[in-house]
């Protein structure tokens, strides 16, 4: 048993560690939890560390405990009025979708390694989600556009589809071990379950936004602690009756994200900054419990499983899902390919070696390398994937800015830094006369290395670097006029 100093010190240098490795992830174009993975392998029994660590039962409740803080600070980051265009398609990706391709990779497992039907369908069932963190590290990190509503429709479909796959392994498991249930009442429970989930979340979001403005705390740093807690009380109360505890942190964060409320970038700030330690710790945790000598004998084996989930089973449910959707071949084939595996598999694939099933050792080093694998196949080449189907698009000039106003958060304008596009839309007028920026407060003109605040009668030039107060409604309008102006150049 490791003394507090030491757990301390181990914990601590393995954080610090990752996040300076970290910054690899923007070079090589790898999903960064692969990197956190590594560290924990390294450190792990089999590595240089030496840390022996075979415990699922605690790195399930720490990866429950991390997933927890990380789709709620999703949901916070989901604005509504970015997923309602995207709504329907996302329920049936993170729906029918993950369904598609659990029956795929179950029936696949079983016709190729003579499996029985319920371990290949847990397989399946395990590994159907996909990982919105693994995604977004790397199109946020490396400054990825892509054309039309396909960004929020990943975000979304991520967000929500785990509660899927929790709720068809845990039915799966159930199954295998001989408890009393049946396909029928799958269908039953799955139904009250996400719609526990759903209410519960809309509910009790609306709560946490309803008491965050009208109770005045003496200090401003206990608004995030708040609303931490709060994360974990939808979480927990909706488990307890029976709802999905995963769907309802989303959404909750979802409804909190999208209100005016007080203390609004601190309180993001203070989640994103917990969501990060929570992949950290979580990656972390599953490298340690990975033993790297039990999954190469049956490399050749999980090597297939990989390629058939990749190529077949994620874009056979895409495909289908989206039938009734306006969706291109190209749109279709992009979002095929950007769904990643991430911690979310690996978690899932503690719940079978917890309930005691004969295969689950199997199951897990084939969960681990899939993820290994779709890291590294599908992530450095997302980049490449959106120029190679044609829907990549300028990258927004647009950003918000770190600088701080006193009740920003009250108001409905948000600070953003913008570069000048070279066109006369913006240039060679006195600002007053710039339609585009009319109602905007402009705070300062970085031209050059110099800084100055403008006037009415201050001119523009291209490669400017203004800062603005900008009305939330028209900041859409405003990135798409600047986007325009940069195609055209």
């Amino acid at each position: 048993m490791f003394e507090l100093e030491t757990l301390f010190l181990t914990l601590s240098t393995l954080i610090i560690i990752s996040i300076l490795i970290s910054r690899l992830s923007n070079n090589i174009g790898v999903p960064v939890l692969l990197l956190f993975l590594a560290i924990g392998m390294l450190a792990g029994s089999e590595g240089p560390g030496g840390i022996y660590f075979n415990d699922p039962q605690l790195a399930q409740n720490i990866g429950i405990t991390s997933l927890v803080l990380i789709l709620f600070s999703g949901g916070l980051g989901s604005e509504w009025k970015h997923v309602k265009p995207v709504l329907w398609p996302a329920v049936s990706l993170a729906t029918l979708g993950v369904v598609i391709t659990t029956l795929a990779v179950g029936a696949f497992t079983t016709w190729l390694f003579n499996l029985p039907w319920h371990i290949s369908l847990l397989l399946g069932a395990i590994v159907a989600s996909t990982d919105a963190a693994a995604v977004f590290s790397i199109i946020g990190a490396r400054n990825i556009k892509i054309k039309g509503n396909i960004t929020p429709l990943l975000e979304l479909e991520s967000g929500s589809n785990d509660p899927m796959a929790v709720f068809l392994t845990i039915t799966l498991i159930q199954l295998a071990t001989a408890k009393e249930s049946s396909y029928l009442s799958m269908a039953g429970s799955f139904l009250l379950e996400m719609g526990i989930g759903l209410a519960m979340g809309l509910v009790l979001g609306k709560a946490i936004v309803f008491l965050i403005n009208r109770l005045k705390f003496p200090i401003e740093g206990l608004y995030p602690v708040f609303v931490f807690a709060s994360a974990f009380f939808v979480y927990a109360l909706t488990a307890m009756i029976h709802g999905s505890g995963f769907l309802a942190v989303y959404i909750a964060g979802m409804v909190v994200g999208s209100a005016n409320i007080v203390h609004k970038k601190n309180i993001f700030r203070f989640f994103d900054g917990t969501a990060w330690v929570s992949q950290i710790l979580m990656f972390i945790t599953l490298g340690l419990l990975v033993f790297p000598s039990h999954i190469l004998p049956a490399i050749q084996t999980e090597f297939l499983i990989s390629l058939f989930l990749i190529f077949i089973a994620r874009p056979l449910g895409v495909f289908i899902s989206l039938i009734p959707f306006k969706y291109s071949i190209k749109e279709k084939a992009f979002l095929s390919w950007v769904g990643l595996r991430g911690a979310v598999p690996i978690i899932l694939a503690t719940f079978p070696m917890i309930a005691g099933i004969p295969e689950a050792q199997w199951i897990f080093n084939v969960v681990f390398f899939i993820v290994i694998t779709s890291a590294l196949f599908q992530g450095w080449s997302i980049p490449w994937v959106a120029k190679l189907l044609k829907l990549n698009a300028p990258p927004n000039k647009l950003v918000s800015m770190p600088s701080e106003f006193n009740n920003l958060d009250q108001t409905n304008r948000t600070l953003v830094k913008l570069t000048v596009p070279d066109s006369d839309l913006f240039c060679n007028k006195p600002l007053v006369e710039v339609k585009a920026l009319k109602g905007s407060l402009i705070i300062s003109v970085k031209r050059d290395t110099n800084y100055f605040v403008p006037s009415g009668g201050s001119t523009l030039e291209p490669g400017d670097e203004i800062q603005a107060l900008v009305d939330d409604d028209k900041i859409n309008e405003l990135v798409a006029i600047v986007n325009q102006q940069l195609a055209t150049l």
